[in-house]
Parts: structure tokens; sequence; C-alpha cells
């Protein structure tokens, strides 16, 4: 399924900008949780948006990349304000959380903010921005280092619906949730 949606993806004129699809170890697999105290206060657990589209963004304030993204993923935020998709940020070597709140407010970015300092082991991030898109099932579908753009965000989602949503004959037996 996610080599599919590669693929096609790859093919695309949206592939060239932004970050770079990228194979992970976790593509198919159930998406660990990711859980912790948000930087505005209050928890949160990736777990809770069960049944949406996720898109995981691991960024941090002083990262250039992460700043240029910044307003791409307001864009994709309020395209999907209905609810259907949301952006989850995942902290990375952040220092202090001041930066972050400032980053957040002059964007107008709205998706919690969560340090979970070992998630980026668990999900094998080696720096930011690196992003992953998670099926309203829990499973890693796509794997993006470096920065995204709302193109790349809409025609990956957009692909992915058709992948995920399209029934397909894996064996006697097999069938795609």
């Amino acid at each position: 399924m996610a080599a599919l949606l590669v693929a096609v993806l790859a093919t695309s004129k949206d592939a060239s900008k932004g970050g770079t699809l990228a194979v992970s170890p976790l593509q198919n697999q159930p998406a660990p949780d990711i859980s912790g105290p948000t930087v505005g206060g209050g928890n949160s657990a990736l777990s809770a948006y069960k049944g949406k589209w996720v898109l995981i963004n691991f960024f941090a304030s002083w990262c250039v990349p992460c700043q240029q993204e910044q307003a791409d993923l307001v864009r994709f935020q309020n395209a999907h304000a209905a609810g259907d998709a949301v952006i989850f940020g995942v902290r990375f070597d952040d220092p202090d959380t001041g930066p972050i709140q400032e980053l957040m407010s002059k964007s107008g970015g709205k998706w919690p903010i969560v340090d979970d300092p070992n998630a980026k082991i668990t999900y094998s991030v080696t720096g930011p921005p690196e992003s992953f898109l998670v099926t309203p099932g829990g499973i890693v579908l796509a794997h993006v280092v470096g920065p995204v753009t709302n193109s790349l965000l809409e025609g990956m989602l957009n692909q992915a619906k058709l992948v995920v949503s399209t029934p397909t004959r894996l064996g006697p037996a097999a069938s795609i949730p």
C-alpha cells in the first residue's frame, strides 16, 4: 500500500517540491503512540486522533526549514478544519517553549505540540523537519524528510485516500481495513 503511494507521489509534480518521501521501518505498521505535555499546557496523545488522517510533524523553532514550512502547515490545517485530517506536532530538541509558542501564535498554527523525547527515537527521526502520514486506522503510510509544502501534503493525502479506500485483493483471505 505504501509502495504504491510512494510510486505515485514520486512521479507527480508535487514530489519535487519541499521534502523527500523516504522509506521508514514504520511504514505499513501501527503508529507508535506519542504522548506527553503540550507546549500550550495540558496533555495530548496521538491515539486521541484515531479515525482521522494525522500528519505527525517533528520540528524545532530554531530549525530554518521548519520555520519555512510553517505557512504551508497552517494552510493544510485550515483546509482541513472540518477535521478529516489533523496535524500533531512533536517538539524536537527545542530548549525552550517560548519560541515555539511565538512561532505558532504568529503563524496561526493551532495544532498540539507534544514534548515526548522518546518519540524521535521510536520514529527514527534524525533531525527536523520530518513528517509521517498516519491513516485513520492508525497505520504509518508515508514518511517525508525535510520541509513539507501544502501542495505535497494535499497530493499525498488525496493519493492516500484513494489507496486506503480502494479495495485490493492481496490473497485468498486478505483485505485492507
